[in-house]
């Protein structure tokens, strides 16, 4: 079947793809910015990627007519904290009047469990959406799902940092508020073999995990994998901006994303019932066995996709197209250059750069820069990268995106997306037998010249200090 996939490069969308590939369909891919996405070599041939943005509408003449079903797994919930809802529905509307001029028989939607009726906005936009896919031209599965539970996922990375740096934890009361989690191979198990399922059309359906529990069980649970003992108060007095500045600070999340987080979290998501289990015949795992799972990913560095990767993470919000060619004109320029010994080692080591590695050198004025960038609202350098060894365009690298990365030519062009009165680059790009290294930055104003000159003194060795560790 031809199957259209939106939300392509999200963290669900990149883990179903290979799925749907290997039951033998061919996928179209709805991407913003091809140079984003990233597709391994053996799936070339059954993907067809097209550049579509579901909230500008003459773009959608891009999705071909002769699809079979499609997935919608857009949510705009941290593009701006006042109007992802309306951001949502003009989506959707969109996507029902171009999906209805194809021949799709089938669209599934993931979306949030809803039962509850005091719903935050979050989950109102949610059932919303919901309300809007719901045409008379296609049939229309709806899976809810409440914390999805994998390694890179947003739920288990808020968990993971909490329990691993707070020994002991002074915690908002709604930690004591019920959901029903469910591993991320389970959702992709429902997602998969509810594709054109007759039984499941026209219907919504609540998916999560046999077990029911609190918040605050969820990450004792985590701490108890980890063989760590911790010790969690929950107070009545944390107010929800309070809450959310405390995500924001201990964790690797966005104040945005918190924000939305917390107002969710206040929240009963249980599942209504199990129904789809029976009808698909799936057994979901427990919450203890999707942690193991979780983590033996992380040990091993198999992540395949990591919320921090998308643009919700961090404050990146134009198509990396528009930032590749690294400007000159008004700019400040600090250029480096060393001979190579040995390309081979040079490119694993820029591969390697930043999260667990760290950036050879300076690495306290690094994390100390971060550090200040959270204090004024930033996106800090606590997202680290999805692997250790492996990025791809559209990565997150700490406070940096990866606008481009190719081995072969031996190049590497990141931008920061730390809060700064102008824009950078870092660039590190290999000609012959010499590595050439650049930081480039656009100053805005007076106060981007002030900074420039501010920092130049440390460029010195920081800079000097990290090309040699990058020959040797």
């Amino acid at each position: 079947m031809k199957i259209l996939l939106t939300g392509a490069t999200g963290y669900i969308g990149k883990r179903l793809l290979p799925i749907l590939v290997h039951q033998g369909h061919d996928i179209v891919c709805c991407v913003r910015d091809k140079n984003r996405f990233y597709i391994p070599v053996e799936f070339k041939e059954k993907i067809e990627v097209i550049e579509v943005d579901f909230l500008k509408k003459e773009t959608l003449q891009a999705i071909p007519e002769d699809i079979d079903a499609a997935y919608y797994l857009i949510h705009s919930m941290s593009s701006s904290s006042d109007n992802f809802d309306e951001l949502e529905q003009i989506s959707a509307e969109n996507f029902v009047s171009k999906v209805n001029t194809t021949t799709a028989q089938h669209v599934i939607y993931l979306s949030g469990i809803v039962n509850d009726k005091s719903l935050s906005k979050h989950l109102s936009s949610r059932k919303n959406v919901e309300n809007i896919l719901n045409s008379r031209t296609f049939a229309l599965t709806t899976l809810r799902a409440g914390i999805i539970v994998g390694s890179g996922s947003a739920s288990f990375e808020i968990i993971r940092d909490l329990v691993n740096k707070l020994p002991i934890m002074i915690t908002p009361k709604w930690l004591n508020t019920k959901c029903q989690p469910i591993a991320i191979n389970d959702v992709l198990d429902f997602l998969s073999k509810s594709l054109l399922n007759p039984i499941t059309y026209n219907q919504s359906f609540d998916i999560g995990g046999p077990d029911i529990l609190t918040y605050k069980e969820m990450l004792l649970a985590f701490a108890k994998a980890k063989k760590l003992r911790r010790w969690i108060f929950t107070v009545p007095v944390m107010t929800p901006k309070l809450s959310s500045y405390w995500l924001y600070f201990v964790t690797s999340t966005s104040y945005k994303l918190a924000t939305a987080l917390v107002s969710s979290m206040k929240v009963e998501v249980v599942c209504r019932d199990t129904k789809i289990n029976e009808l698909l015949e799936l057994h979901p795992m427990s919450y203890e066995q999707a942690i193991s799972k979780a983590l033996i990913k992380v040990d091993e560095d198999k992540v395949a996709s990591s919320w921090k990767d998308s643009l919700i993470s961090g404050r990146f919000k134009s198509n990396i197209s528009e930032y590749l060619q690294v400007p000159k004109k008004g700019c400040f320029i600090d250029r480096r250059k060393m001979e190579i010994i040995n390309r081979e080692y040079t490119i694993h080591q820029i591969w390697s750069i930043g999260g667990e590695t760290g950036w050879y050198y300076g690495d306290w004025l690094w994390s100390l820069r971060g550090f200040i960038d959270k204090l004024y609202g930033g996106v800090g350098s606590r997202r680290g990268r999805t692997n250790k060894h492996d990025i791809h365009a559209g990565d997150a690298l700490d406070f940096w995106r990866v606008l481009y990365a190719n081995k072969e030519e031996g190049k590497l062009i990141l931008f920061a997306e730390m809060k700064l009165p102008g824009e950078a680059w870092l660039e590190f790009k290999i000609i012959g037998n010499t590595l050439y290294q650049s930081a480039t930055f656009r100053p805005r104003g007076i106060w981007g010249k002030l900074y420039w000159y501010s920092v130049l003194p440390f460029h010195g060795f920081i800079f000097n200090g990290m090309l040699n560790k990058l020959i040797k």
